[in-house]
């Protein structure tokens, strides 16, 4: 159990790395402490009673406070990052010195242990901002989904962006296949089939395929593989930690799995060719994804006809316009020459992510404004 404490108080730079502070005289205390620092992959400084190293109590990114030396650091500078660990649920005092102490938040050992050891990982890897995460889907099939979101990442990572790919449509045939890369050295989707509460970030990012300078999360053409919904989220929250841009491709059938992707996805695309029995289809699919996705917009892939046109199609639709996707011609010949969608930078799907992009990650801190 945890709670939270709002003091005003001076913060630790944002995405700071370093060792947390465990401040306790409680031996057994400092035992559990200890054990999950190391389940989060972080190592711990050890301060019996008040910090003796200089600096410690101003430079640690996260400072663990045992109850029991909460008294003995009372006027002591307030900053973010305090926590007041104890065990006592019906130890209403504990709030008092939390209030004294400056703490953030109380937890309670050992029904807090899963959210202690995600703020100490996050320590771990120096979380700063996530990624804008950008999910990708179609509005019927052979929409161009796929195709547009590995043009959107590769064209993030031409820019200088980090930059994951994860192919949430297990029935998709691979995005690492469409990047000329099915024969890659790196982990696919079955091995984190099975992940529970939380994946590291920068363990993810190493073990996957790497092709034209972006991570990807595929599948493989063994047989098929039921991801749960629990390694989605783990997963795609392990990769949103490490910032930059994160495209998901994603199925138009909303299962479990593609409904936790959605509640991490910043903007969504639906990609709907030009043709009324498309807009019909891509109706439903927009209906449906509405529901977990607040934001939710229409590319739409042309040639566009003067009855149809991409306005026409996304008031159909209910949805906003994110802009019309021009026909490339010769793409299927480039990609059977190796190179990838949205490669060629002066192609239409490569002048259209770089016009997505330039509106959408300049000042991103508060949601996409593409």
């Amino acid at each position: 159990m945890t709670a939270s404490i709002t003091p005003e108080r001076s913060s630790p730079a944002e995405g700071q790395r370093g060792r947390p502070l465990i401040i306790t005289e409680d031996e057994e205390l400092l035992d559990d402490l200890l054990r999950l620092c190391a389940a989060a992959g972080a190592e711990a400084e050890v301060a019996h009673g008040a910090p003796t190293r200089r600096g410690s109590w101003e430079g640690a990114p996260l400072i663990l406070v045992g109850d029991d030396a909460a008294a003995g650091l009372r006027g002591r500078v307030r900053r973010a990052g305090v926590l007041l660990i104890g065990r006592d649920l019906d130890d209403h005092g504990i709030w008092r010195r939390a209030v004294d102490l400056g703490a953030d938040n109380v937890a309670f050992l050992p029904d807090a242990e899963t959210w202690l050891v995600d703020r100490i990982a996050d320590v771990a890897e120096g979380v700063g901002q996530q990624a804008v995460t950008i999910g990708v889907i179609g509005g019927r099939g052979g929409a161009g989904a796929s195709t547009l979101a590995c043009a959107l990442a590769v064209t993030a990572a031409r820019s200088g962006r980090r930059t994951m790919l994860i192919d949430g449509d297990p029935l998709g045939g691979g995005l690492d296949v469409l990047l000329g890369g099915e024969g890659a050295e790196g982990l696919r989707w079955p091995a984190f089939a099975e992940s529970r509460g939380r994946v590291a970030g920068s363990a993810l990012e190493e073990s996957l395929p790497e092709l034209h300078s972006l991570r990807v999360l595929s599948w493989d053409r063994g047989d098929s593989v039921v991801i749960p919904p629990s390694a989605m989220r783990a997963v795609l929250a392990a990769a949103r930690r490490r910032g930059g841009v994160v495209v998901v491709d994603l199925p138009r059938r909303v299962d479990e799995a593609a409904a936790e992707a959605l509640a991490q996805v910043d903007l969504g695309l639906l990609v709907v060719p030009a043709e009324l029995r498309a807009v019909a289809a891509a109706h439903r699919v927009a209906s449906t994804v509405s529901m977990v996705l607040s934001d939710l917009r229409a590319v739409v892939r042309g040639p566009c006809g003067p009855e149809l046109d991409d306005e026409e199609i996304a008031r159909l639709l209910g949805l906003p316009l994110a802009g019309q996707l021009p026909p490339e011609p010769g793409l299927l010949d480039a990609l059977d020459g190796g190179e990838p969608p949205g490669g060629s930078a002066r192609g239409p799907l490569g002048r259209f992510c770089a016009e997505f992009w330039a509106r959408a990650l300049p000042g991103m801190t508060g949601g996409v404004t593409a």
